[in-house]
């Protein structure tokens, strides 16, 4: 069992596993995680009066949680030290994709947009969460003893889709009308990977 750190495409996330062998191949394992995901337009910039970050024209942050079970296969048992176990891994389960407001849209009196930044703590209370399928593919290794301290790196490519439908991702600067939506959250994702084997 373990702790997983992630680098994505839509930025980071956390999780926790845990894996069981069937075989000296083979192993099961459940994984519970929480990652960001952005759309594909966005472009983050910073304000050079206050030094904050701010990406013009997003409308919604979104949290990608699934809950997976999935197969592990090492490969080269025989031709490769024990310190060094590459794999390749799958696995599918329920996610949710948790969309929340980053900024509210308002038509001002003089006919301007008015835009104001919602803050992330006060946003998840505002969020609506969105139920699909999601699963991944990937290759890694093991690093390190087979008992004791385990060391984990995993490439892996995430399948999320919406079933439901899209979701509103940015909007149009001058009109304030949706401009964009969302409807894949999968990706390219770097995983590492630390915990303890018994």
């Amino acid at each position: 069992w373990g702790l997983d750190i992630m680098a994505s495409n839509g930025g980071f996330g956390a999780g926790l596993f845990f894996r069981r062998e069937l075989s000296p191949d083979l192993s099961w394992f459940t994984t519970l995680s929480i990652a960001e995901a952005k759309d594909d337009r966005e472009i983050e910039r910073i304000d050079p009066w206050t030094g904050m970050t701010y990406t013009p024209g997003k409308l919604s942050r979104f949290l990608v949680i699934p809950l997976v079970g999935g197969i592990q296969y090492r490969l080269f048992r025989e031709e490769i030290v024990e310190t060094f176990r590459p794999f390749v891994n799958a696995a599918v389960g329920p996610t949710i994709v948790y969309a929340m407001p980053y900024q509210t849209i308002t038509q001002g009196a003089d006919g301007y947009v008015d835009v104001e930044q919602v803050d992330f703590f006060k946003a998840i209370g505002r969020g609506q969460a969105h139920h699909t399928v999601g699963g991944y593919v990937g290759f890694g290794a093991n690093f390190g003893p087979e008992r004791g301290s385990v060391f984990s790196v995993n490439f892996r490519y995430y399948l999320v889709y919406l079933l439901s439908g899209a979701l509103p991702s940015t909007y149009n600067l001058y009109t304030g009308e949706i401009a964009g939506t969302k409807k894949e959250f999968g990706g390219i994702a770097i995983t590492i990977s630390f915990g303890s084997s018994f």
